[in-house]
């Protein structure tokens, strides 16, 4: 069973103690098994117990540099290795929770930072069907493509299928200029971006030449069957359940499929209903279906993010006890 405690730190100290967008958060995340989050003042770790004397030790020690100075990774380090923390043994351990190799290219890592993204990681290994939901920045479409990517390149799989709702364009992108993949591109630069971190240019345009990975609409799968591929539908709280259930009902032998989705953002027409809630209720109890939910604790963006998301959170709850 985990063991959950607060740190509390001089507010003055944070910015010397955590680093450039929580950099030595980050490595520290990557180190140690617990998961560990810095909400205003306070770091909170959830985590085995054996792991609380060390890693409050530890940050007894970067506190007291980041009186002095500005903590750096050396002084991490050095304050790991004190404890008997080893980060590369730690960061390299297929049994830590955290720090799980997804993704390594020439050097290039993608390492889960918690342990629910580590859970995440092992659905969409074990599973031919993930749903995932939680806020923006928890990794779910970034964990996705890397997943992706890996098996792809493992042979795993033939084709990469990079799939999304253009909610804003009611998928009826003919008005637009330019072709089919000039008028969808801006709806899909995030998954470009991903794919442009793990693959080089030439690589990953050589594989869309050749229909290896392929980015398309939701609209565009109608009427297909998707084979031998891994397939990603990204913010699915942007489609309908007619939607929804034409793209699960795409899937052919071979094919594993990923769902992703922030429920807190949906932006479909006013009329219209997400099919994800219905989904996730009705496909509740099918053998083979995994479910990961990610959270406020899971974002590995800037550390403002966390914040930001706890407050809409707050407000929502608050309005609905009006």
């Amino acid at each position: 069973m985990n063991t959950r405690f607060t740190i509390h730190i001089n507010p003055n100290l944070l910015p010397n103690l955590l680093g450039s967008e929580d950099k030595i958060l980050r490595k520290l995340n990557e180190a140690v098994r617990s998961n560990v989050v810095a909400r205003g003042d306070e770091i909170i770790v959830d985590g085995p117990p054996e792991e609380e004397t060390q890693i409050r030790a530890v940050f007894k020690d970067l506190v007291g540099i980041a009186s002095r100075d500005i903590v750096d990774e050396k002084g991490l380090s050095t304050a790991l290795n004190l404890v008997g923390i080893s980060p590369i043994a730690r960061h390299q351990s297929a049994a830590s929770p955290n720090g799980r190799l997804v993704f390594e290219r020439s050097g290039y890592r993608v390492l889960t930072k918690s342990r629910n993204q580590a859970e995440y990681v092992n659905a969409m290994e074990e599973a031919d069907l993930v749903f995932t939901v939680g806020p923006a920045g928890t990794g779910k479409t970034y964990l996705a493509v890397a997943q992706a990517v890996r098996a792809f390149l493992a042979s795993e799989f033939e084709r990469i299928i990079l799939v999304r709702p253009v909610v804003e364009a009611g998928e009826n992108l003919g008005y637009l200029p330019g072709d089919l993949q000039e008028k969808v591109e801006p709806y899909f630069r995030p998954l470009y971006d991903a794919l442009l971190e793990m693959l080089q240019h030439e690589k990953l345009k050589r594989c869309m030449d050749l229909n290896q990975i392929e980015v398309a609409p939701l609209a565009y799968m109608r009427g297909r069957t998707l084979s031998r591929a891994f397939v990603i539908l990204d913010e699915a709280q942007n489609t309908t359940g007619d939607q929804l259930k034409m793209f699960l009902t795409r899937l052919g032998p071979g094919t594993k499929a990923v769902v992703t989705g922030d429920l807190t953002q949906i932006d479909l027409p006013v009329k219209s209903k997400s099919g994800l809630p219905e989904a996730l209720r009705l496909l509740q109890d099918i053998k083979g279906i995994r479910f990961i939910t990610l959270s406020e604790t899971d974002v590995v963006r800037h550390a403002l993010v966390r914040d930001i998301i706890l407050a809409y959170e707050r407000d929502a709850a608050q309005r609905i006890e009006k």
